[in-house]
C-alpha cells in the first residue's frame, strides 16, 4: 500500500482534492501571444496626412480581395452595436507592438485611453436579398486611427462592385442600394460618412474611441483560432492593459445587455441600447440636452425618467422618457422618425425597429397613469384638388375628441368630434383627447391643403 503523508480521516481526503484542483489546467485563452503590430499600420500620423487611396494600401488586410485582415490585427466583437440601418459589422484592432509594446489604459467604467498609432478597422456589409439574407453585399470599410496629437481621425473606403478592392472616399455619399423582397424589390439608401462626419460622434469628449470599453467588451468570443473566451481576460493575457486585471474581478465588471438578451432586465436592455446609441453625444459637457444616456451613470442620476427638454417638439408635458407615456417621450419620438431632428442625426436612413419596440417597451412598463393615444386622421394631411372630408378616431372606448380649424390647441370648451368634418379650404386641424380618469393626449394636428 503507498501512503501519502496529508493527515488522517476526512481531512486527508480534502487536502488530497484540494491539490487536484489547484493543479488542474486554467482554461484556455483566446489570445496566446499579442500579434507584432507596426504603428499607424500604413495610415498617416496625423488627419492632415494624406491616407492611402485604396484599403489594400493600408496595411490592414494581406488579401483585401477575400478580407483576410494582417497578422497585426486582433478581431473582436461589442454587446450592443450601435444602430446602421442594419448592416453586419466586423472589427478589429491594432494596437503597437515595435520596440516598446503600448498599452491601452484600462478603467472599469468610462472611457479606455489608447495609445498613439492604435487603428480600429470596421467593415459594412448589407444583405439585399431577403430571401437569403446570408448573402451580404460588401458596402465600406472605415479606419479610425489615434493620431499622434492625441487625438482620432476616421477615413471611409467603398467597396467595388467586384469586391477586388476599396477605394478612400474624399467626401459622404448616399447610394440608392436596390434589395429584393418575396413581392419584388425596394431601394434602401446607405450613406458612407466624411473625414468629418466621423468626427461627430467620435468626439474627444466621448473618448474619440466609442465602442471599445469595458461594459461593451465583456464578453465571450469566438477567436481565430477556436477558442471561446472572454475579451478582457484574452486581452489582459497578452499584456494589452496597463494596469494588468486580476481575472477574477472581470466577473464584477459591468456589461451591457442586448435588446433580444431576455435573461437581462427590460431595464438593463433599454439603458444599454440608449448607452451604444447616444452617449456619445448625451453626456455632460456634450451635446445641448439635459440627459445623460451613459450605462454607468446610475438611472436616479441620467435626467432621463421625467427629465426635462430643451426643445419639447409643441407637445405638452414633454420628458425625455415620460414613464408609461410614450408620446410625450422626446427620446421615444426622435428615434422613431428619419425626417427632421431624428436621433442618431448620422447614418440613420432606415428605423431600427426592434430598438424601438425595446425603449417603446420600456418606457411602458414604467409606473404612471394611464394616458390616452392621440386621435388619427382620415385621410392623412396632405393636397387635394377637391374639399375633403375629415373623420378623426381615437381608440379608447368613451373618449371624447375635441378640435380646432384656426391652429389654437384644442380644450374641452372647443367642439367635440361628433361626425366628419368637411374641409372646403387651407385648414391646420388639431384635435386632441380627453377622458375622465385618463391623462389627456398630447395635440396633434393636420395640414389639409385644398384646391392649389
Amino acid at each position: 500500500m503507498i501512503r501519502i503523508g496529508l493527515g488522517k480521516g476526512f481531512g486527508g481526503v480534502l487536502c488530497l482534492l484540494s491539490m487536484c484542483r489547484l493543479s488542474a489546467p486554467a482554461e484556455p485563452y483566446g489570445l496566446a501571444s499579442r500579434p507584432p503590430a507596426k504603428a499607424y499600420l500604413n495610415m498617416p500620423e496625423t488627419a492632415e496626412g494624406q491616407p492611402p487611396k485604396l484599403l489594400s494600401q493600408t496595411g490592414a488586410f494581406t488579401d483585401t480581395r477575400n478580407l483576410i485582415p494582417s497578422s497585426a490585427l486582433i478581431p473582436y466583437v461589442i454587446n450592443v452595436s450601435f444602430w446602421s440601418d442594419g448592416a453586419a459589422k466586423s472589427r478589429w484592432i491594432s494596437v503597437p507592438n515595435e520596440g516598446t509594446a503600448k498599452t491601452i489604459s484600462f478603467k472599469p467604467s468610462g472611457e479606455w485611453s489608447f495609445p498613439a498609432g492604435t487603428v480600429f478597422a470596421k467593415h459594412f456589409e448589407f444583405a439585399t436579398d431577403e430571401s437569403h439574407p446570408e448573402q451580404k453585399r460588401r458596402l465600406e470599410t472605415r479606419l479610425l486611427v489615434c493620431d499622434r496629437t492625441g487625438t482620432v481621425y476616421g477615413v471611409t473606403y467603398k467597396w467595388r462592385a467586384d469586391n477586388s478592392d476599396a477605394d478612400l472616399l474624399a467626401t459622404n455619399l448616399i447610394e440608392p442600394v436596390i434589395v429584393k423582397t418575396p413581392v419584388g424589390t425596394k431601394t434602401q439608401n446607405w450613406f458612407y460618412p466624411s473625414r468629418q462626419d466621423c468626427r461627430v460622434c467620435h468626439t474627444d469628449l466621448a473618448g474619440g474611441v466609442l465602442g471599445v470599453k469595458t461594459r461593451q467588451m465583456n464578453c465571450e468570443f469566438q477567436f481565430p483560432k477556436g477558442i471561446k473566451d472572454n475579451q478582457l481576460r484574452a486581452w489582459n493575457h497578452v499584456g494589452l492593459f496597463n494596469p494588468t486585471l486580476r481575472e477574477e474581478g472581470v466577473a464584477t465588471f459591468a456589461k451591457l445587455a442586448a435588446a433580444s438578451d431576455t435573461s437581462r432586465p427590460l431595464e438593463d436592455r433599454a439603458r444599454s441600447y440608449l448607452d451604444a446609441n447616444c452617449a456619445q453625444c448625451h453626456r455632460p459637457g456634450g451635446t445641448v440636452a439635459y440627459f445623460d444616456a451613459r450605462y454607468d451613470t446610475p438611472l436616479a442620476q441620467q435626467g432621463l425618467l421625467g427629465g426635462q427638454v430643451l426643445i419639447d417638439e409643441n407637445i405638452d408635458g414633454a420628458r425625455a422618457i415620460a414613464p408609461n407615456d410614450r408620446w410625450r417621450s422626446i427620446v421615444f419620438l426622435r428615434m422613431s422618425r428619419l425626417e427632421g431632428l431624428r436621433m442618431p442625426p448620422l447614418a440613420h436612413e432606415t428605423l431600427d425597429h426592434q430598438g424601438i419596440a425595446l425603449i417603446q417597451q420600456w418606457i411602458e412598463s414604467l409606473p404612471g397613469p394611464r394616458v390616452l393615444p392621440p386621435p388619427a386622421f382620415a385621410p392623412p394631411p396632405g393636397e387635394f384638388k377637391q374639399p375633403v372630408t375629415v373623420t378623426l378616431s381615437e381608440t379608447t372606448p368613451g373618449a371624447t375628441i375635441h378640435y380646432t380649424l384656426d391652429g389654437s390647441a384644442p380644450t374641452k370648451s372647443d367642439p367635440a368630434y361628433e361626425h366628419p368634418i368637411k374641409i372646403t379650404e387651407p385648414t391646420v386641424l388639431r384635435a386632441k383627447a380627453f377622458k375622465s380618469g385618463l391623462t389627456k393626449s398630447i395635440t396633434v394636428q393636420a395640414v389639409y391643403i385644398i384646391g392649389q
